[in-house]
């Protein structure tokens, strides 16, 4: 009677993660810093872009065609005379929102996946499993190439092939983190206190994951980018005149004589990408490892 009588102020004393000051939760290390700048400029650019660019992505002109960069064009001028600057500001913006609905959308179903298979276990998880190690038994690429073939091209068929070729990989990073901490002490105690199984999941367990996943999303997103552009650049992803980094680095290759400025440009704002998102992701590592 006496436990009975203290089961609520038991359940209050319950921890389902350890309260850290929000200071102290960012990982303030050069890595992060660096990651943060130039992914914080990245995706600035390609929100802006989204809106406003200083000159037309579409609007061709041919007395201004292979311009070199100047101040009226930073990024110089393509082929057609439309402004580099501007269809990188467009492509960022696009590249960025494909991985970004990718990440989100393999993410989500990741965790749900994940946390269902590890907590519970049983029949659902050994076939879930399965499924993955099979997805996992093809070239990422070559499984992408397939479901893009049965889909076709397109910004909504990128994300839908990206985002189920990703999905096995997060899957296996929750259910892994869900095996460890399911039988932790804390858990053990919700369930003599009668907490429903979901919260367990989605509020004891899932808030203490978070640390590991966000390094798994930052690759997940690194990825996620690369594909895109790579599938743009060989004609099967973002159809032109729609800009993207991928497509845009596939029109710049035959003007390297003509124009290297315009390829420099273009696979330099890839590069800038992924290794802001690759020092931003590190930076969270060695965060939560203390280094």
């Amino acid at each position: 009677m006496e436990e009975k009588r203290s089961g609520a102020k038991w359940k209050k004393r319950v921890p389902h993660k350890r309260e850290i000051p929000w200071k102290e939760r960012i990982p303030w290390n050069k890595y992060f810093l660096a990651g943060l700048a130039m992914t914080g400029l990245a995706v600035v650019l390609g929100i802006v872009g989204l809106f406003w660019t200083p000159y037309s992505t579409t609007a061709m002109s041919a007395a201004e065609t292979f311009n070199a960069p100047s101040l009226r064009h930073i990024f110089g001028t393509d082929n057609f005379g439309r402004d580099i600057f501007s269809r990188v500001m467009k492509g960022l913006g696009t590249t960025i929102g494909i991985g970004s609905l990718v990440v989100l959308f393999s993410g989500c179903a990741g965790i749900l996946l994940g946390a269902f298979t590890g907590y519970f276990g049983g029949i659902v998880d050994e076939i879930v499993m399965r499924v993955t190690d099979a997805v996992n038994g093809f070239p990422s690429i070559l499984l992408t190439l397939v479901i893009i073939s049965l889909l076709g091209s397109g910004r909504q068929n990128v994300i839908i092939s990206l985002g189920i070729v990703f999905v096995p990989s997060y899957v296996r990073i929750v259910r892994s983190e869900y095996l460890k901490l399911r039988d932790a002490d804390y858990i053990r105690r919700a369930r003599l206190l009668g907490v429903k199984n979901l919260r367990i999941l989605f509020v004891h367990i899932l808030p203490n994951i978070f640390s590991v996943f966000w390094v798994s999303v930052m690759i997940g997103f690194n990825n996620a980018i690369l594909a895109e552009s790579g599938m743009s650049y060989l004609g099967i992803g973002v159809q032109p005149p729609e800009a993207s980094l991928g497509n845009m680095l596939s029109d710049a290759q035959g003007y390297l004589q003509a124009a290297p400025w315009y390829a420099l440009c273009v696979g330099l704002s890839i590069v800038w990408v992924v290794l802001g998102f690759s020092l931003f992701g590190e930076g969270i590592r060695r965060g939560r490892a203390g280094e």
